[in-house]
């Protein structure tokens, strides 16, 4: 396991640790280790994403990654689930996707584990909104509440299940309810 150094390191020093599992972020000069992911985090998360991709990638409106290492303005954070618009695709000089993403996610998405903290989550996607995201989502699947957050506007809380939730600009065709992101949860045996 590797030893978080006590030390405040910069992004550069950072950025040249070893990669880790679970993840580490770098904010306000402090690292701080991701918590492993659990059963409905991992659920959400590994429905989300195709979900989205299913309509912003097959469109070429955009793609949606997992744990992906996004550093911009000062922090190097791994949103669950980063969006990109299609236009703003990072590509190396051969056209595919680049390994390094050195800008904010049009969309961040963050589903909250039993033991993170709500405030320091929000941080994270208020600094990135702060830095050219154009929506961020709380997930909380133990309270079964959902958070958006719209560039430029008040938060907004969606509870019910028939709740269709807001998405970026650039995928307005994508639709996603409550009901459904929390029924990703349900075991039908």
């Amino acid at each position: 396991m590797l030893k978080i150094p006590n030390k405040i390191l910069t992004i550069a020093e950072f950025l040249s640790l070893p990669e880790t599992q679970p993840s580490l972020e770098y904010i306000d000069g402090q690292i701080i280790q991701k918590p492993m992911p659990q059963g409905k985090h991992s659920t959400i998360q590994g429905e989300l994403c195709p979900k989205i991709n299913s309509v912003v990638k097959v469109q070429k409106m955009g793609w949606a990654f997992p744990e992906l290492r996004c550093t911009f303005g000062g922090i190097s954070i791994v949103p669950d689930v980063a969006v990109f618009s299609w236009v703003r695709l990072p590509v190396d000089k051969n056209g595919d996707i680049a390994n390094t993403f050195t800008v904010a996610p049009d969309w961040i998405i963050e589903i909250l584990s039993p033991e993170q903290s709500h405030t320091k989550v929000t941080k994270k996607i208020l600094h990135a909104l702060n830095h050219g995201t154009q929506m961020g989502w709380l997930i909380d699947p133990d309270e079964r509440f959902i958070a958006a957050y719209p560039v430029g506007k008040q938060p907004l809380a969606f509870e019910a299940l028939d709740s269709i939730l807001p998405v970026p600009n650039f995928c307005q065709e994508l639709q996603l309810t409550v009901g459904e992101i929390f029924g990703w949860l349900k075991v039908n045996l």
